[in-house]
């Protein structure tokens, strides 16, 4: 299986051991396709001798020069048995060089040219985390971090038994409530300059979109302090009772009941266990 191959490469037992696990799990490749990468000057060699040189990198940790020997295995003989396992392994040291726009490009193609292949699995998971490693902070645009989520949810939906699947179900949930921290610093934003109406939006999708994070009972706060301001009462007694009722010793829901409360008002717990089953909290 790749995954024993790649914990042999990982914790350095011999080529040897390396190489008979890889040639075990060959099968005929596909054809080539076109890649984005530069391409290096051609010099024919033999494919053994190209996957000697490549080997040699990865005995270096030269990963970048190694994935661009296993490019030139698929480039120079597409169609031999090592065509195919050259472009994984290309995808797989990219990877390993934080190379990830190129390795999830190269898992992209290997994904699009052996859709039935066996190791097609660790292709998307591949992908997944080269995209999940340029996850950015809250602070910048998400557009990678959302690109992340899909490609870990087709892991979860196309493999559901599989190892990859388990890994990739926990980085789902941390993408989710990075995505949540996102909306929270955009609606933290708006209320602190009192652009109301922005920021319960922004707290809102954060209850209706990512009510697994840890986030929600601070938006439900948040949204109790914007909806007051406003002068909305009944939608902030509403959302100050959904937090009472699911988070009733959280600090969070101390600061929307004391709000409350100062101003001759309080949150109806009826009220917010009914909202809650309404959001499923």
């Amino acid at each position: 299986m790749l995954l024993d191959f790649i914990d042999n490469l990982r914790f350095g037992r011999s080529r040897a051991m390396i190489l008979a696990v890889l040639t075990a799990c060959f099968a005929v490749a596909g054809c080539s396709g076109v890649t984005d990468k530069q391409d290096a000057p051609y010099v024919e060699r033999p494919v053994e001798q190209i996957y000697a040189d490549a080997w040699k990198q990865i005995d270096n940790h030269d990963w970048e020069n190694a994935a661009k020997q296993f490019d030139e295995v698929e480039r120079q003989h597409p169609y031999s048995i090592w065509a195919r396992r050259a472009m994984l392994m290309s995808a797989f040291c990219y990877f390993q060089a934080n190379k990830y726009t190129d390795a999830t490009n190269t898992a992209d193609q290997y994904i699009s040219l052996h859709p039935g292949s066996k190791e097609v699995a660790y292709a998307f998971y591949l992908k997944a985390m080269a995209l999940y490693e340029q996850i950015v902070d809250v602070g910048r645009d998400q557009t990678v971090t959302e690109q992340a989520l899909t490609a870990l949810q087709d892991v979860v939906q196309r493999f559901p038994n599989s190892e990859y699947a388990r890994d990739a179900s926990l980085k789902i949930d941390l993408t989710l409530d990075h995505l949540a921290g996102k909306e929270m610093e955009v609606g933290r934003y708006y209320l602190t300059r009192r652009n109301y109406i922005g920021a319960i939006n922004r707290f809102k999708t954060v209850v209706q979109r990512y009510q697994k994070t840890p986030q929600i009972a601070e938006a439900l706060e948040r949204l109790t302090e914007a909806y007051y301001a406003l002068g909305v009462y009944n939608e902030a007694k509403t959302a100050a009772a959904v937090l009472g009722a699911n988070y009733p010793g959280s600090p969070w829901y101390q600061d929307a009941y004391n709000l409350l409360v100062t101003h001759n008002m309080k949150p109806g717990v009826d009220q917010g266990s009914w909202i809650a089953r309404q959001f499923q909290l």
